[in-house]
């Protein structure tokens, strides 16, 4: 289970920054998703026509969401399905235990799924007996490290060549301790070699689902590897794993957000392997599991519905926020300490954990609004995080001091001609400090800030104020 740290958001962050090896991965790997997804976008004219309505199918489905799961669940059903209705995680994980064990299971594969991590599901297998196999390359090596992953699409995105290469040496003893890995090619087929008589072992598959149709009773899985339908496909039984805010109205529905979600995510079309899936192998087909269960998991969601944060219920898990987050691209997914990282994280950890376990995630913002510009379905996630400040600040869980700064700068915003003459004192302060320097590498009151980073000193001429008015003057 991913234990949660996020209220040591600022201890994970400064050992992030001091970290080497993930300094060298994020700044290796970040700018491959700004420029893949900047491409393919562009060869979209119709992107932004198409992010309003990747918008509205949500919204629509979330303002009607009962109709809508109990009309998948019928669907379902009529496939052969089993639909398990879950309001809690300890509900979702006895349901996934008991079919388990109902399959007389001993191995359980498993393609990426967030839910699973924020269910704790390897580990409540393991500790009864049941021996769970991630299968997607990512997944596999942090499960050999045993680490949480640390993004929702690449899970091991903090790791470098040396690092899986040196975990395959030390997990996979039974092979040449001498092998030379020459290329990345090499990880790939040594990880697919092990994998495989496990794909063929397992007798129940688990997977997440990216979608759920309500006119079809259909999960869509989208994956870049294959494991995922090896996983549902090859197993007696396949279990889905899924919140109930995937589900959509319709085919067309889903294939909109098809459009969006690989563009978001990867700068891909489509991704290589878009799977439906629909109940249990019908007579004359190859392959499929005998049985096929669906489990819906609330864990918190319900109590979103009609309050500020609905909209977050929109996300597709496309982790553009977080690959255009200057905090994220500073310190990597685990700082955040918990399943969902980034921006998105930000707004739904507090929401899904309790905003004081979780107080320092929506004021890990520098309130950029990139998060917001890539959004696929445009969620406000500065306003989210706003919000959760407010929300912070009415429960004073905010420390003392900046409570204190808060109310002293309230008093003076209130009062413009005060605010002006403190600003124009403190602005001719600074100058006159600051001046030969350029900037300050220290300054009382603002060490949080110098700590890490220089102050420019201000340019004379003024405040902002001053100089707008003087314009105005001047008739520019």
């Amino acid at each position: 289970m991913v234990h949660l740290t996020s209220p040591a958001f600022k201890e994970n962050a400064a050992r992030a920054l001091a970290d080497p090896g993930l300094q060298k991965a994020l700044a290796r790997t970040k700018p491959q998703f700004h420029g893949k997804r900047a491409k393919a976008v562009a060869g979209l004219p119709e992107f932004e026509q198409l992010r309003n309505i990747g918008r509205d199918i949500k919204n629509h489905t979330l303002a009607n969401l009962d109709h809508y799961l109990e009309v998948y669940a019928a669907n379902v059903e009529k496939a052969g399905g089993v639909v398990h209705w879950c309001s809690t995680a300890d509900e979702a994980r006895a349901v996934v235990l008991e079919i388990c064990r109902q399959a007389g299971a001993k191995t359980v594969t498993k393609g990426k799924s967030m839910i699973s991590e924020e269910l704790g599901i390897n580990d409540h297998l393991e500790a009864h007996g049941i021996t769970p196999v991630e299968t997607d390359l990512g997944e596999y090596i942090l499960q050999l490290r045993k680490e949480p992953p640390s993004h929702i699409i690449g899970p091991a995105f903090h790791l470098n060549r040396e690092d899986w290469e040196q975990s395959f040496r030390e997990s996979h003893t039974d092979l040449d301790p001498k092998r030379v890995f020459t290329e990345r090619r090499d990880i790939l087929t040594e990880a697919r070699t092990k994998l495989r008589s496990r794909f063929l072992a397992a007798d129940v598959g688990i997977t997440g689902a990216n979608f759920l149709i309500a006119e079809t009773g259909s999960s869509v899985i989208v994956t870049n590897e294959g494991n995922g339908d090896l996983t549902q496909t090859l197993p007696k039984v396949h279990i889905a794993l899924a919140s109930i805010e995937k589900v959509v109205p319709t085919l067309e529905d889903a294939t909109s957000l098809l459009r969006l979600l690989a563009r978001s995510a990867t700068g891909q079309d489509f991704s290589v392997y878009t799977t439906f899936s629909t109940g249990i192998r019908r007579q004359g087909d190859l392959d499929g599991p005998e049985q096929y269960h669906v489990v819906l998991i609330d864990n918190g969601r319900s109590n979103m519905i009609g309050t500020d944060f609905q909209e977050m219920l929109r996300c597709i898990r496309c982790a553009a926020c977080m690959n255009h987050c200057p905090v994220y691209g500073a310190t990597g997914g685990h700082a955040y300490g918990w399943v969902y990282p980034g921006p998105m994280g930000s707004v739904l950890t507090p929401t899904l954990v309790g905003v004081d376990k979780a107080g320092h995630l929506p004021n890990a913002s520098t309130f950029c609004g990139r998060c917001e510009s890539v959004c696929p379905v445009k969620i406000p996630l500065p306003k989210l995080m706003r919000h959760w400040r407010e929300r912070e600040f009415e429960r004073h869980l905010t420390p003392g001091t900046i409570r204190t700064n808060l109310r002293l700068w309230a008093w003076f915003a209130k009062r413009p001609a005060a605010y002006r003459a403190v600003t124009r004192m403190g602005i001719g302060a600074l100058g006159l400090l600051g001046r030969g320097k350029g900037a300050f590498k220290w300054l009382p009151f603002a060490e949080g800030w110098t700590r890490g980073r220089d102050l420019p000193a201000p340019e004379p001429g003024g405040t902002f104020m001053a100089r707008y008015a003087k314009a105005r003057r001047q008739g520019r």
